[in-house]
């Protein structure tokens, strides 16, 4: 009985801080729930367009080019808004971000009603602008991963925040057709702008970097650090006499790297199917395929869902496969030439005449680019250690050139054709081209080390 009452003694005596927390699943979700906003706000127009259009009176190529808007403000900024986060740290500056693209996204629910405004000009301005205030954001959540998880763990932590885009649909994409039926398109904006300033306070309140999180404990932040966590990428980063990131010595030398570029050319030709979704598939599902606002928004949901599902699955295999092989290549490339087959599947739409059956290839198909989101798991992978911001930023700038060609191409397309029938194959191509950017061009995944 005394040894039994010992060995009882033992076992709690064993410190609790010897156990490692999980604060780093805390920030994961609350960087998921704040990209789902983040994705929402990118595709209020695309719900509401159609209300919109009407009642502005806007041409499909006209709709085409706001629908741009945001791509080119978000692609211009991608260099400096990697490189603030680089010399300013990433919680004042995505914070900021979160704050600025939100009041921009309420504004445009404004649009029309002061006499004298051009209404075209004034949504492309305002989209551009939430656009530009964008910007850091996946930068940001590129910097959180490398600095909070270890490296067997990044794959599934990056496509917990990449899936958002998926779920933001999900979750608001009825919203705000419900808020289109009942309310009117105007109080979309108006809506999702107030959600963002929620979530800016939020953020405020509970990010921080690894070493000066309140909550974790010395265990959790020894298990992060010896799996590769850049634990005080932080406190490099926020300190604002930091030398700049962001020279042209160091932009040629991301650009001159074969690795790299083969991964930014991967990453705009997933974004091109990615930008379809989020711009023209809910007019598409109301133009073409005769659907009322209301069932396009939980139409759309559908396969947003199964693309959620999909990056779950494409982080939880490749981390899976990493850990079985060691195999950093097999690991990201195996995942994301079986889910862009998957989602060669877009073009099966074009000869499908049932709605049911368009909806089940766009899930399949959305299934498959979620398993293949894993460009920012590969970034965390590749990304030289004091240039972090920057290299998202390069490299989101390069995938979101994507949200400026493909509202555009699809605009003259359906405006020439009369039908999205092109449009469809026009996307389904770039997912065979992904396949050859990552297995031919990229070459081996690894740390690129500057000169």
């Amino acid at each position: 009985m005394g040894g039994a009452i010992r060995r009882a003694d033992l076992s709690q005596a064993v410190p609790i801080a010897a156990r490692p927390t999980y604060v780093r699943y805390r920030i994961i979700a609350l960087i998921f729930l704040i990209t789902s906003i983040n994705y929402a706000d990118r595709a209020t127009f695309s719900i509401a367009g159609n209300a919109a259009s009407g009642e502005l009176g806007l041409s499909p190529v006209q709709t085409g080019f706001i629908l741009s808007a945001f791509a080119w403000a978000y692609v211009l900024a991608q260099i400096p808004g990697g490189a603030l986060l680089d010399r300013f740290g990433t919680k004042k500056i995505y914070a900021g971000a979160i704050a600025i693209w939100s009041i921009f996204t309420a504004i445009q629910g404004t649009v029309g009603l002061i006499m004298g405004l051009p209404v075209v000009a004034s949504l492309f301005v305002l989209r551009f602008l939430v656009g530009a205030a964008e910007a850091p954001s996946f930068p940001g959540n590129a910097r959180l991963v490398a600095a909070w998880f270890p490296g067997a763990e990044r794959g599934t932590a990056s496509a917990i925040f990449n899936s958002a885009q998926y779920f933001s649909l999900v979750a608001f994409a009825p919203l705000m057709g419900w808020l289109v039926h009942d309310f009117g398109w105007r109080s979309v904006f108006w809506v999702m702008g107030a959600l963002g300033l929620v979530a800016t306070a939020m953020f405020l309140r509970f990010i921080h970097s690894p070493a000066r999180h309140p909550a974790i404990n010395a265990a959790e932040l020894a298990h992060i650090e010896a799996g590769g966590g850049l634990i005080h990428m932080e406190e490099a980063g926020g300190a604002a006499g930091r030398s700049p990131t962001f020279t042209w010595v160091n932009v040629r030398q991301l650009l001159a790297n074969r690795m790299m570029l083969g991964i930014y050319l991967g990453q705009y030709c997933i974004n091109v199917l990615t930008y379809f979704f989020v711009t023209w598939f809910p007019i598409y599902l109301v133009k073409e395929r005769g659907l009322n606002i209301m069932e396009a928004g939980f139409a759309a949901a559908a396969p947003a869902l199964c693309g959620f599902a999909g990056g779950l699955v494409g982080g939880f295999a490749s981390d899976l496969i990493l850990r079985r092989t060691g195999s950093l290549d097999l690991a990201r490339k195996g995942p994301l030439v079986v889910g862009m087959l998957l989602a060669t599947l877009i073009i099966a739409c074009v000869w499908a005449d049932a709605e049911w059956l368009v909806v089940t290839l766009m899930a399949i198909a959305f299934f498959g680019k979620g398993i293949a989101s894993l460009g920012w798991a590969v970034m965390a992978d590749v990304a030289p250690k004091q240039l972090a911001g920057l290299s998202g930023g390069v490299f989101n700038m390069f995938g979101n050139m994507a949200g400026i060609v493909t509202p555009i191409v699809v605009g003259y397309i359906v405006a020439a054709t009369g039908s999205f029938d092109l449009a469809l194959v026009f996307v389904g191509a770039h997912c065979l081209l992904t396949i050859f950017a990552f297995t031919v061009i990229v070459g081996p995944i690894r740390r690129l080390e500057l000169a």
